[in-house]
């Protein structure tokens, strides 16, 4: 159980959050959500004690073990990878040491020995011998191999460190769980696995995620930082976002068929108290919806960009063909005799965990590299329009403001239009002056995004839209591309996102491609059901 009283934070004179009263349990697991500055990653920081607030406390029962998903990525480079998820349970990691440290003593002791007795009999009730396969068993559930354990970290690459920094923060049944964002460079099997894994764990998680098919399969509570207060909601994700729309409408509209709105607001809750869901705590969830009033829901203060795609003529027919597409890239083969139609109206996800291979698939398609074997062909009513994951290029050494950047790639170049336009994608007064080269991640894929709304294409070509964007901005993505008219190719490793959007599927493997037409969802049935 954590207690959170009367807790308030302040930077420079300015109250991020106050007056937060909260109380965590055992058996729940809580989604902090709120706009990107809000003090997600901040109010996590607090409650690990990585953070002294301005006022108010944090009570932790001391007996309770907390594992936090560690942030720094070269922490612990000079151990291995056995060593890394051990300090997970810190004091195994210590009684593991001091009785090692014993066994190595040239001259042993009788007080050594009976040091050594009591350190095996606190490492036997830790679990310690079972250690190094729970530790394996959390890698390849994590996607790498057990066989990892003995090799350095400091030899690993990024995505593997982070794969081992979560089955750390996992390591030793502990009591509570901290995680700010576990499923970035994660794929989806790996994702899966980790959903699976918190929906069984008996203990407390509290966690930070951009993810809403992740939040939704394992949040019971959704923890809410919006007009610098904290505020909990029963309920995954989907259940607090419609929830608070429809508050937004009730506050809209209050003089206007008030009742009939709350009467629309009381049924909702009734409906969803209803649902059942695959998870275990769908007994527990409902009793809480149960207990839900119209006061207790949420409302927000959040702005949610404007993300509309509109195509200046139809495409025709003939929309792609790609033949016996062949690419090495760094050695590796990434594309071996890929071949398949694109045909009007689909919205194709590009899947699997070879994201370098759709990223070249794509720069083929858009002749920014020159494939090894193979060929592909547009069909002549065509316009593409490109969102690449790499962005760089379009902003490093540019000192140009948002207002001119965005100018080029206009037809009207007015201000008065470029700043309206700006305004529906949150850049608004000053903030069109700033400088491209300065920008935030998040800020530089609006801006791409916007550049591609300018062109009018009939298709888009897609690749980690995501990648950056708090969840108002994914949420306004997903709808943009959703209601698109025209055709789409796109790759993400957003569940909801890819389900939502797509109708169709294409893995690239190693020997072509698997093509169905399906949703996402369907696909993973088919493809699961295969491999069983």
């Amino acid at each position: 159980m954590i207690t959170v009283s009367d807790l308030g934070l302040a930077f420079n004179g300015q109250n991020l959050f106050s007056h937060v009263n909260l109380l965590f349990t055992a058996g729940n697991c809580y989604g902090v959500i709120g706009a990107n500055g809000a003090g997600k990653s901040t109010f996590l920081k607090i409650l690990s004690g990585e953070l002294e607030p301005s006022k108010g406390e944090v009570v932790i029962d001391p007996r309770l073990r907390m594992s936090v998903l560690s942030q720094d990525h070269h922490a612990y480079d000079s151990y291995t990878v056995f060593e890394t998820i051990l300090m997970g349970n810190a004091r195994l990691y210590e009684v593991r040491q001091q009785k090692d440290a014993i066994y190595e003593k040239e001259n042993f002791t009788d007080e050594d020995g009976i040091l050594a007795a009591e350190l095996e009999a606190e490492f036997a009730d830790l679990n310690g011998w079972d250690a190094e396969t729970e530790a394996g068993k959390l890698l390849q559930g994590l996607g790498l191999d057990n066989a990892l354990l003995d090799t350095v970290m400091g030899t690993l690459t990024g995505t593997e460190k982070v794969r081992v920094l979560l089955a750390r923060a996992l390591f030793g049944q502990p009591d509570i769980i901290l995680l700010d964002e576990p499923t970035n460079d994660l794929d989806n099997k790996s994702i899966a696995w980790l959903e699976n894994f918190l929906m069984d764990y008996e203990g407390t998680v509290i966690v930070v995620s951009h993810d809403r098919h992740f939040l939704n399969n394992v949040c019971t509570h959704i923890v809410d930082i919006d007009f610098n207060k904290i505020k909990m909601y029963v309920g995954n994700y989907d259940f607090w976002y419609e929830s608070s729309q429809l508050m937004q409408r009730v506050m809209r509209d209050q003089n206007k068929k008030a009742e009939d709105k709350i009467k629309e607001l009381q049924n909702f809750i009734q409906r969803f108290s209803a649902n059942k869901s695959k998870s275990k705590q769908a007994t527990s969830r409902k009793k809480l919806l149960d207990k839900i009033s119209v006061e207790e829901m949420p409302a927000s203060s959040r702005r949610y960009p404007y993300v509309g795609f509109t195509m200046d003529r139809e495409p025709g027919k003939e929309i792609l063909e790609v033949t016996n597409l062949s690419k090495t890239v760094d050695g590796v083969k990434v594309l071996n005799n890929v071949s398949f139609r694109v045909n009007k109206g689909d919205k194709i996800a590009f899947v699997g965990s070879n994201e370098i291979a759709n990223t070249t698939l794509f720069r083929i398609l858009m002749e920014e590299l020159e494939p090894d074997e193979g060929s592909f062909k547009w069909g002549v009513s065509t316009s593409q329009s490109y969102f690449p994951q790499d962005n760089s290029a379009y902003f490093n050494g540019c000192e140009e403001s948002i207002l001119k950047w965005l100018e080029q790639y206009s037809k009207d170049t007015t201000e008065t239009y470029l700043r309206g336009f700006l305004g529906k994608m949150l850049f608004s007064g000053e903030d069109v002056l700033k400088p491209v080269n300065v920008l935030s991640g998040g800020e530089k894929v609006r801006c791409m995004l916007s550049r591609m709304m300018m062109f009018g294409a009939n298709v888009l070509v897609v690749d980690q839209p995501t990648n950056h964007l708090d969840l108002e901005s994914i949420t306004a993505v997903n709808d943009g591309l959703t209601d698109f008219k025209g055709v789409v190719l796109f790759a993400s490793h957003d569940h909801q996102f890819v389900q939502t959007i797509a109708n169709r599927v294409i893995e690239i493997t190693d020997d072509g491609i698997i093509d169905r037409i399906s949703t996402y969802d369907e696909y993973l049935e088919a493809r699961d059901g295969i491999l069983s």
